[in-house]
């Protein structure tokens, strides 16, 4: 597969042309890739206004998801997230519904930051049974569709989450389908689905927007991600979706990022799937074998190894803390949980020292402490009340009976201890203290 943006940039900076143009290095090394790090200039197209390169390239990459139209953010999921509700308000508005829609309570918190800005009213559903998981029910979908006053133009899920738990997304995806709503999925942690036979994408399984933080699981630069509309998305949006991304993008996107985007069309239309194929049955060998050796597992996804590591006698902080010391570093770690995430990148080499690694340590007594049970939500505000009023910060001993006015958690996508609009309890301030949290932002009064 060519990659368009990649040869043109290539070619600009063997030509050694004068740099009277943006960014300021004018392509003079000072890290090593400035030479490459260009701005829109002439012929170099421009992103979410692409009819050149750019352009190009994202049609490649539909062609590799199959879907309607791919768009690049070089400003990761959370810009997908946003122009997903952008597309969805403008879905709603076309087919005269109320601006309602259903969450997965689990959502990262740039949804419920856009969702606010963009005055959604958020019916969630899922509480969550910790911090990291959530698992609404169709049931719960169901029963929202059959009230007017209830039923969402939108209904909006996370798969996979950040403990590599997933959904079975077609029970969902034919709920909204049969009653004219759109499935916005929050893929950012598994784009590399796609890739495996056979696929499990949202996209595949009847999404009809999907983002994919490709920076997280294949070789593609930090921020790279793609917005897709799938074949079953509305057409009229198709020629929206740039404008969705372009109303809260940068006007300065990464070029550096955008040939990574590039690059990866070529890889993956090459030989990556059958390395992503290999990861995954590198990893689910090593899975068998802590099994074996007595550490408790969670999640589901094939490139993601979750421990819960009470078990054995270790929190996940201080099991991460036991592998640093081995040159091992996590992606994540809480009481509860530790978080590694392989890719194709990861050596075999190196899932071998990872087993010997967690194989070598001693069984420890038990943990038992179980994190405090998660409180039953109060609102009294929107969340766009509450994000767009004065707020303070108070030490969290001072917080019930407060307001929340932001998000409270700190590692999305999870469940948050409280959704901003929501007065915090008692009960709020044992997780707040379980998991460290000093200090909350509430509503000014």
């Amino acid at each position: 597969m060519k990659t368009p943006i990649c040869d043109f940039v290539r070619a600009y900076a063997e030509a050694a042309p004068i740099r009277l143009h943006m960014p300021g290095h004018k392509g003079r090394a000072v890290l090593g890739p400035e030479a490459l790090d260009i701005t829109e200039i002439d012929g170099a197209d421009v992103l979410y206004r692409a009819r050149g390169v750019i352009r190009q390239s994202e049609e490649n990459a539909a062609a590799l998801f199959d879907s309607a139209r791919t768009l690049y953010s070089a400003e990761g999921s959370s810009l997908c997230i946003r122009a997903m509700l952008q597309l969805a308000l403008l879905n709603a508005k076309m087919q005269g519904r109320p601006l309602r829609i259903a969450a997965g309570r689990n959502a990262h918190r740039v949804f419920l930051e856009g969702a606010a800005l963009l005055d959604w009213e958020i019916r969630w559903i899922g509480c969550g049974q910790d911090l990291l998981s959530c698992t609404p029910e169709p049931a719960e979908l169901e029963a929202l569709f059959a009230d007017p006053d209830t039923a969402p133009a939108a209904v909006y899920l996370t798969s996979p989450d950040y403990l590599g738990n997933t959904l079975d997304l077609r029970p969902y995806a034919e709920l909204c389908r049969r009653n004219g709503a759109l499935l916005l999925v929050d893929n950012a942690h598994g784009a590399y689905l796609k890739f495996l036979s056979p696929s499990r994408h949202p996209l595949d399984q009847g999404a009809d927007l999907c983002c994919d933080s490709a920076h997280k699981t294949l070789p593609v630069l930090t921020g790279g991600a793609y917005l897709h509309l799938s074949r079953s998305c509305p057409a009229a949006l198709l020629p929206m979706a740039e404008q969705a991304l372009a109303l809260f993008a940068s006007t300065s996107p990464s070029w550096l990022i955008l040939q990574s985007l590039d690059a990866a069309n070529a890889r993956l239309s090459g030989e990556y799937p059958a390395r992503i194929a290999e990861a995954a049955q590198g990893l689910a060998g090593l899975k068998a074998a802590l099994l074996a050796g007595s550490w408790t597992l969670a999640g589901q996804e094939p490139l993601k190894l979750t421990l819960r590591p009470k078990a054995r006698g270790y929190t996940g902080e201080a099991l991460a803390a036991l592998l640093r010391e081995r040159g091992i570093v996590a992606e994540f770690a809480d009481p509860d949980h530790l978080v590694l995430m392989v890719s194709a990148g990861t050596e075999m080499r190196e899932l071998d020292a990872l087993q010997d690694a967690l194989l070598s340590l001693p069984a420890l007594p038990p943990i038992r402490d179980l994190p405090p049970a998660l409180p039953a939500p109060r609102p009294v505000l929107s969340p766009r009340e509450a994000l767009l009023s004065p707020f303070e910060t108070v030490p969290a001993e001072k917080a019930p009976g407060r307001i929340l006015a932001s998000p409270s958690v700190g590692c999305p996508p999870a469940v948050p201890i409280a959704v901003c609009g929501e007065r915090l309890s008692e009960e709020a301030l044992a997780l707040f203290r379980y998991y460290g949290v000093d200090e909350i932002d509430v509503i000014l009064e």
